[in-house]
């Protein structure tokens, strides 16, 4: 696979499969076996193998016999991790708020002036990628490894929700005014305020993600 260049091969196979699982390209009850994957991927099957290690212990795949099943993202998975991000996020900001550099600073600056100009242009791709600089940016400027490691792992779970929330303009809308809101905040210094509306944001983008794969699975 001529995009699998880098010395880590097998995390550029665990990074494919896990976005193609939880985007839906293989749904759930689909049954994966390396010979497959090698033949779609074109690569060994040692860094598959080690993928599909790392996949099950993401429980994202279980073993099925001669291959794995894929289990992908439930509505219990969904509801569990916006709660988790829901009561952790605001933590991140608020150390993000503590620590925060003017090199911090100019970085949360531009990705709210990246959304500003995607808004204008009703660029919902590109909006949603932006929400991922943001969200991921706050929990780097955080400097707590833990946090860290906790939060974004869950981003890349939700990646497929959050992109079908954001194609409904007025939670887009929303989105944008909460994400400004956080940003004064930490840009002010209020480290309790951006956690106090860091964990309100994550909570209103829990209910619209959980009415959305209630409508459309």
């Amino acid at each position: 696979m001529n995009q699998f260049k880098t010395t880590s091969l097998a995390d550029q196979v665990f990074e494919r499969l896990e976005n193609d699982i939880i985007q839906g390209v293989y749904p759930r009850g689909e049954i994966l076996t390396e010979l497959k994957l090698v033949e779609e991927l074109g690569v060994s099957r040692t860094p598959i193998r080690e993928a599909l290690r790392r996949l099950e212990q993401e429980r994202l795949i279980e073993s099925a016999g001669k291959g794995s099943k894929v289990l992908g993202i439930t509505e219990t998975d969904l509801l569990d991790i916006m709660t988790i991000r829901e009561r952790v996020e605001g933590v991140a900001a608020y150390y993000a708020t503590r620590n925060l550099t003017p090199e911090g600073l100019k970085e949360l600056t531009d990705i709210v002036d990246l959304q500003d100009f995607y808004f204008s242009r009703e660029d919902a791709e590109h909006l949603r990628q932006v929400d991922d600089r943001f969200h991921d940016a706050i929990c780097r400027l955080s400097r707590r490894a833990v946090l860290i490691d906790t939060l974004v792992p869950l981003h890349r779970k939700t990646r497929r929700y959050r992109k079908r929330s954001l194609e409904d303009w007025s939670r887009t809308t929303n989105t944008k005014k909460e994400h400004y809101a956080i940003y004064q905040a930490i840009a002010s210094g209020d480290a309790r305020l951006a956690e106090e509306l860091t964990s309100r944001h994550i909570s209103n983008a829990k209910a619209h993600m959980m009415k959305g794969m209630k409508d459309n699975g």
